[in-house]
């Protein structure tokens, strides 16, 4: 047999192509980093030439107080983080820079740009704004919210505050609050004579006409005055808040339903011109935080309120239901004050029609909605025990 030599392979174009291979994937990647390292540069670029904006924001509460105060730090918490810092609000508490009552002439002369509050603490500048935080035996915090972000109210809110440069929004919630703490048994309309108490907006009036004393006192001072005799009785907000005060310390009666205070909504009012001066996209995201806000505030209070109520009742407190006499006795009144009101103040007039008709409506609704279902899953949770 004859042997025949192998083959000699060429191996030098197939290295060549790989070489080329390798050179292009390199090349592709230099041209990708680059794209990339450009394109964030110019997204760096950009953020750094947009302008900034820096808020202050001053509340009527304490500051981080709970539900209350710590709701305005929810809405900046929300408004930094939306904005990735293009718009920042720091929050001041009662008496930081203003006090207590001095926030809506702070926001209103632009010396800060926000505020947080109640409407119905400015009802000596314009009677119709305590529609915008509550009236006695008026909406809840669900038709509240409706009647203000699809039922004109709103638009009434901002129409109201316009002589004042500020543009209100929602700020938050608490619910039905609670009537009140007393030292005195209410047994009937006549124990009602005589007590001073703190109570704020109309509700005041009504006190004053069943024959009390109301006064305005910011939260801060409440304990002290209950304490010290300065008043007789107080309303604040809830059991959350209340046990928070310390207020089961100077006062041995809880009583409700709070027919003072159905569903106190709170505001957040910014000065006009500040909003104004936002890029629009800021202005959305001020807008959408205290949508965000007003909800999360009102989700906290029905997450919380029950503990902090039997809390209450475990150390002593006697929690009471109002008599019918005295709650009838008290819509009575309040029925003849909105009457007088509107028939003198066109504004007052012009918003109490669009709330009532709103009430009557949802009131309507909640008959075959509302009011039957908690008839029903009473009924039938009684039956299963």
């Amino acid at each position: 047999m004859t042997e025949t030599s192998p083959q000699k392979v060429n191996w030098y174009p197939l290295v060549i192509l790989a070489l080329v291979a390798v050179l292009v994937l390199v090349f592709s990647l230099l041209v990708l980093e680059k794209t990339r390292v450009k394109s964030t540069g110019a997204e760096a670029f950009e953020k750094a030439v947009q302008p900034s904006y820096r808020w202050r924001m001053v509340t009527t509460w304490p500051k981080n107080f709970p539900g209350l105060g710590t709701t305005a730090e929810t809405f900046a918490a929300y408004v930094n983080t939306m904005s990735d810092g293009r718009l920042q609000v720091h929050v001041y508490g009662a008496n930081e820079i203003v006090p207590a009552m001095g926030v809506f002439d702070a926001v209103s002369s632009g010396s800060v740009e926000m505020g947080h509050g109640g409407a119905y603490y400015w009802r000596g500048k314009a009677p119709a704004a305590q529609f915008f935080t509550t009236i006695p035996f008026g909406m809840n915090a669900q038709e509240m919210n409706g009647w203000l972000h699809h039922g004109g109210g709103l638009e009434l809110w901002r129409e109201v505050y316009a002589p004042f440069n500020l543009i209100p929004f929602a700020g938050g919630n608490t619910g039905i609050q609670m009537a009140g703490w007393f030292n005195r048994e209410i047994n009937r309309i006549e124990d009602l004579r005589g007590l001073k108490m703190r109570i704020p907006g109309m509700a005041g009036d009504v006190f004053n006409r069943a024959g009390g004393t109301s006064v305005n006192i910011p939260g801060g001072e409440l304990y002290t005055a209950l304490q010290t005799g300065v008043i007789d009785a107080a309303e604040w907000v809830g059991p959350e808040n209340d046990l928070a005060f310390g207020f089961h310390q100077v006062a041995k009666y809880y009583y409700y339903p709070g027919w003072q205070e159905p569903g106190s909504t709170l505001e957040l009012i910014v000065n006009k011109q500040a909003f104004e001066s936002l890029p629009k996209d800021l202005q959305a995201i001020v807008t959408v935080a205290s949508r965000a806000a007003n909800q999360d505030m009102l989700d906290r209070y029905t997450a919380r309120n029950n503990a902090a109520l039997n809390e209450l009742a475990e150390k002593g407190v006697e929690v009471r239901r109002l008599p019918d006499e005295v709650l009838q006795h008290l819509y009575d009144i309040s029925m003849q004050l909105y009457a007088e009101q509107a028939a003198k103040d066109p504004m007052f007039k012009k918003v109490y029609d669009s709330y009532q008709a709103f009430l009557q409506m949802a009131t309507e609704y909640h008959k075959v909605s509302e009011h039957t279902y908690y008839d029903v899953r009473e009924k039938t949770q009684q039956k299963a025990q």
